[in-house]
């Protein structure tokens, strides 16, 4: 196996073969001196999606797990020898964990397996062995194939949460039209005073996937919202029906009929690199690539439709006014991203005359951004409270 980047799957490609958490067995784990090198032996509940590269300056090498939890295991304690200097333990990008290990000398790939065991659990094994300081600088330069930007793979406390706010349509998609008003024109507006209230807030940083009238395809909404380290996505319209009774917003999650499709979908309409947070693959067949995304909107998932209910319940109580029905579900495109939680906030109709009052009054946006972003606000610290807990 060559040293530079590594995505590996153990056992059959299967989505149901994963339930996206794993814990560590700090009993049955080490890091240690080999004759020749360092030996990585860790024993986990059950298989995860993981990779494993090496970096220079200064070298190391890295263990990216999607997920592990990392709870009662002492770093120091597992670590035997003097061929490798630190071990680190925690999280790396959300949703996945990370393993970061300092090397005192250039050390390569020689192996790296993860083996299912009878009873579920599995074993990952990694053997390095020395090499020249030319081939460990080569192996690290070529680490990541799709130019993804590695060169500071040490843990850091999360930061804050950042929210993509997709403002629906755009250029030569305006969307619903009505009395002079355009979906696309009055959703910007509130998508920009949005953000501002995000940005306001201190605890969260907003951004657009679009900033002007110009027609963004959906697959680049979520790339854009990807490459910001999105925590969620927030779409947001204002559809029009031909008779006028509807009104009041509505917020929408991808439906359970479209879930089981969303990943193909993704896979045959994307690029390999722009699926999954973190991961590059392009490399990898389809089964692999649906296997990754079906595993983690496992997580993602049950994360919207908490997202959903909270926003319900927070434009409620800042006084926007709601649909009759306003927790829906739909096999909608743009919510079909797997590695961050969606919601599309059909915040009214422009069909009816008195949304379209509310959403050209500052006053009735403001009520529609102060519900959004305190829904967002408590959505998210109940997330960190459910963490420990979803991690056990």
């Amino acid at each position: 196996m060559a040293a530079g980047l590594a995505l590996l799957l153990s056992g059959p490609l299967a989505a149901q073969e994963f339930s996206g958490l794993a814990r560590f067995d700090a009993s049955e784990s080490r890091v240690a001196d080999t004759r020749r090198g360092v030996e990585i032996d860790l024993a986990l509940s059950q298989p995860v999606p993981w990779r494993v590269f090496t970096l220079d300056a200064p070298r190391r090498l890295v263990l990216d797990f999607g997920e592990v939890d990392w709870a009662g295991a002492d770093a120091a304690a597992l670590l035997t020898g003097a061929r490798a200097t630190t071990l680190r333990l925690g999280r790396g990008r959300p949703g996945w964990s990370r393993l970061v290990l300092d090397l005192a000398e250039p050390l390569g790939l020689t192996s790296a397996e993860m083996r299912s065991t009878a009873s579920g659990s599995a074993r990952l094994r990694v053997v390095l062995d020395p090499v020249t300081e030319e081939a460990f600088a080569a192996a690290a330069k070529s680490a990541d194939p799709a130019g993804e930007t590695l060169a500071a793979p040490d843990i850091s406390p999360p930061g804050p949460l950042v929210v993509a706010v997709d403002p629906g349509h755009g250029g030569v998609d305006p969307g619903a039209m009505r009395e002079g008003l355009i979906e696309a024109d009055v959703m910007l507006r509130l998508a920009r005073e949005t953000v501002e209230a995000i940005n306001r807030s201190g605890t969260m940083r907003a951004v657009l996937t679009r900033d002007s009238d110009a027609f963004v395809p959906l697959a680049e909404r979520m790339t854009i919202a990807r490459a910001a380290g999105a925590g969620l996505l927030l779409s947001l319209h204002a559809d029009a029906l031909e008779e006028d009774e509807a009104s009041g917003g509505s917020v929408y999650t991808l439906s359970d009929e479209a879930q089981d499709a969303a990943s193909g979908r993704m896979v045959e309409r994307h690029q390999r690199g722009d699926l999954l947070a973190g991961l590059d693959l392009s490399r990898q067949d389809d089964r692999v690539a649906t296997a990754l995304m079906d595993l983690v909107r496992l997580d993602t998932a049950p994360q919207s439709e908490r997202l959903a209910q909270a926003l319900v319940a927070s434009l409620r109580q800042a006084g926007a006014h709601l649909n009759s029905r306003p927790r829906r579900s739909a096999p909608l495109a743009v919510l079909n991203a797997a590695d961050f939680p969606s919601v599309l906030v059909e915040v009214g109709f422009l069909s009816n005359a008195g949304d379209r009052a509310r959403l050209s009054d500052p006053a009735g946006r403001a009520r529609i951004v102060s519900g959004l972003v305190a829904g967002i606000q408590g959505w998210a610290a109940e997330e960190a409270a459910r963490a420990p807990l979803r991690r056990r």
